[in-house]
């Protein structure tokens, strides 16, 4: 009984305690506001490429930049779909899909979305990726259409398997004769260039659009507008909205990351039982996301990567050198049976690894001895052995520290 008379006490509560949400699904990153502040330009330059398709011809390729949470998906979304209606009025046969690469995961199931958008069923597995490719093309080539491909996250899908999958449909106009391809690239990763051979970047950016962060204002803007539909009047402190534009702006303009904050900010003064959302709830919600952030991070690691963060971990010092790390790394290797990486590899990896914000790798001058690396970790030893102690191949390692 006890139990579930907890629960009683939770559900009750929750349901008769102070509301506070009006409608929280508007602070999610897949909502679609009716307008979205300070991206006028993007949207009139999105609009004005992709117009051709009104009357028929094919639109240019473009590339989209711009870091997470700078309103990318959600002004291509939104210019699409109007584009759609406009297509309607006019009598175009303007289609248009949007893949995100990042959830899709492979080439074989982006072209199968692809596929079935336009009403040809594809097979879960079993096919070659060349079949389901040639299907697409087939499938496309029965209608008359001009198709827009969005691929958002496209630097996933790079990353993970190369270009082999955008330089077919970079390609594919030449052998459609009733239908016509346009595609919308979207990258979070400003250096994607680095990772595309150069006739597939040169065919795939012939329009580029960079969406640059959002300062504090802005982020302000953006969430009083989205505040105003998903909190009641009233119950949102002016201190608490300015606090998470201000933290989301120091991160880097990131308004997703503002609506989390809000989110859980107003999660867990419901939770509390306050009637406003204030400034320490913020700060709550803030310590609660970066935690939650960090153990996802340190969980999707690849194997070497997470190797190369137990090689720090278990050198237990201040701050270690990239040649000690390298030593440990190569006996763990050993014991797991993995195959070694390179030392130059493995400095990628440490780079990587600072980049995320996991690592700490500052270079330091030894004076006339040169310089080195200064490796440290950057996150706390309890929360590596949180996450690496349940992993299965890494878990036994602890016993040995």
């Amino acid at each position: 009984m006890g139990d579930s008379s907890i629960l009683d006490g939770v559900f009750d509560k929750f349901v008769n305690g102070t509301k506070l949400f009006k409608d929280r699904e508007a602070l999610r990153h897949d909502y679609l506001p009716e307008k979205l502040p300070h991206r006028e330009e993007q949207i009139k330059l999105l609009g004005e490429t992709v117009a051709p398709v009104l009357k028929d011809a094919r639109c240019s390729n473009i590339f989209i930049y711009g870091k997470t949470g700078t309103g990318k998906t959600a002004v291509t979304k939104y210019v699409l779909s109007h584009l759609e209606f406009k297509a309607k009025e006019y009598g175009s046969p303007v289609k248009f899909c949007y893949v995100n690469c990042r959830m899709t995961g492979s080439e074989y199931r982006v072209f199968a979305s692809l596929s079935q958008s336009l009403g040809a069923a594809i097979p879960f597995t079993g096919l070659s990726v060349g079949e389901v490719f040639d299907r697409f093309r087939n499938s496309l080539d029965s209608t008359r259409t001009i198709f827009i491909v969005v691929l958002d996250e496209v630097d996933a899908l790079i990353k993970d398997r190369g270009d082999g999958l955008l330089y077919e449909l970079t390609r594919i106009n030449e052998t459609l004769s009733k239908s016509k391809v346009s595609i919308i690239g979207i990258s979070n990763d400003l250096r994607l260039k680095e990772y595309l051979d150069p006739r597939v970047f040169s065919s795939l950016s012939e329009e580029e659009l960079v969406f640059r962060p959002y300062d504090a204002g802005e982020l302000r803007n953006i969430l009083f507008e989205r505040s105003k539909i998903s909190f009641y009047e009233g119950s949102l402190s002016d201190a608490a909205l300015s606090l998470c534009s201000a933290l989301a702006a120091a991160e880097h303009g990131d308004a997703r990351r503002a609506l989390d904050l809000l989110r859980v900010a107003g999660e867990i003064a419901e939770r509390q039982g306050a009637k406003l959302v204030t400034e320490e709830h913020v700060k709550d919600a803030e310590k609660h996301i970066e935690h939650d952030r960090v153990m996802e991070a340190l969980k999707n690691l690849t194997l070497h990567s997470k190797l190369v963060l137990f090689s720090v971990y278990h050198l237990g010092k201040s701050s270690a050198t990239t040649g000690e790390i390298y030593d440990v790394y190569n006996k763990l290797c050993d014991e797991l049976g993995a195959g070694l990486l390179t030392q130059r590899r493995l400095g990628t990896l440490i780079n990587e690894l600072d980049a995320m914000g996991l690592l700490n790798a500052k270079v330091v001058s030894m004076g006339r001895y040169g310089r080195t690396k200064k490796i440290r970790l950057e996150i706390s030893r309890t929360l590596v052995k949180e996450v690496f102690g349940s992993d299965v191949r890494l878990g036994h390692l602890f016993d040995k520290t």
